[in-house]
């Protein structure tokens, strides 16, 4: 079967529709690194309250498998986020994420002065508070494993003491279930962010609005690709 003029991918192969009025934002790569990141780190979080909390401890029992869980839900935390390293989508993600642009700066000064408007705050694909998020993130896992593993196997540095060890993974547990709570307090106020990690589109005048900067590479990118097949 031949190609038809003006196609974008190869003869034979199935591709989803661009719906109309909508713009691809996530691919399936990213959205399951999302997804499985994200259960991952609600299981731990779970699993050490049944295991820190008393009254939570108590109801829901099973100490032995709640340990379980709790150490392996931690020690598979970066399986996604390697995995998805194979697609080049995802490592495409990963660059915008580490650059910090100059209108990244405006972004925050506008979340400083409680301004609102779309003009106020730009932004890319991400904007500058869910690269805070993601670099975050990215830092306090390691130090969790880290310091989980210390506590873990006591004796794989002996001159870190246990104490120590369990002050640190204390402490930034809790700054991870606050920082957590806040982003999926930030993802229920707004249906449109869901319903694109969730099925890979949003609405072209949310992106206009909220990622006006992202949405004209993707245009600009689409008026190259189309000239390169000129």
């Amino acid at each position: 079967m031949r190609s038809t003029a003006g196609s974008t991918a190869p003869t034979g192969t199935a591709t989803r529709p661009e719906h109309e009025g909508r713009v691809r934002r996530f691919g399936t790569a990213e959205r399951m690194v999302h997804r499985a990141t994200g259960y991952l780190m609600l299981l731990c979080l779970v699993s050490a309250a049944c295991l820190y909390l008393g009254p939570l401890a108590q109801l829901v029992g099973r100490r032995h498998l709640m340990v379980t869980v709790h150490e392996w839900s931690g020690i598979s935390l970066p399986l996604p986020f390697l995995l998805g390293l194979f697609s080049p989508a995802f490592r495409a993600d990963l660059r915008r994420l580490n650059r910090f642009a100059v209108y990244d700066r405006q972004w925050l000064r506008a979340v400083r002065r409680r301004r609102t408007s779309p003009e106020a705050r730009p932004a890319g694909k991400f904007n500058a508070g869910q690269k805070l998020y993601a670099g975050w993130i990215a830092g306090a896992v390691p130090v969790m494993m880290f310091t989980g593993l210390l506590m873990w196997f006591m004796g794989l540095l002996p001159f870190i003491s246990r104490t120590s060890a369990i002050f640190v993974h204390d402490l930034l547990a809790w700054a991870i279930t606050f920082v957590v709570l806040g982003h999926m307090r930030m993802a229920f106020g707004d249906p449109e962010v869901r319903l694109g990690m969730r099925t890979g589109y949003v609405t072209r005048s949310w992106a206009q609005r909220h990622h006006s900067r992202w949405l004209k590479e993707e245009r600009a990118s689409d008026v190259s690709e189309q000239t390169d097949k000129v």
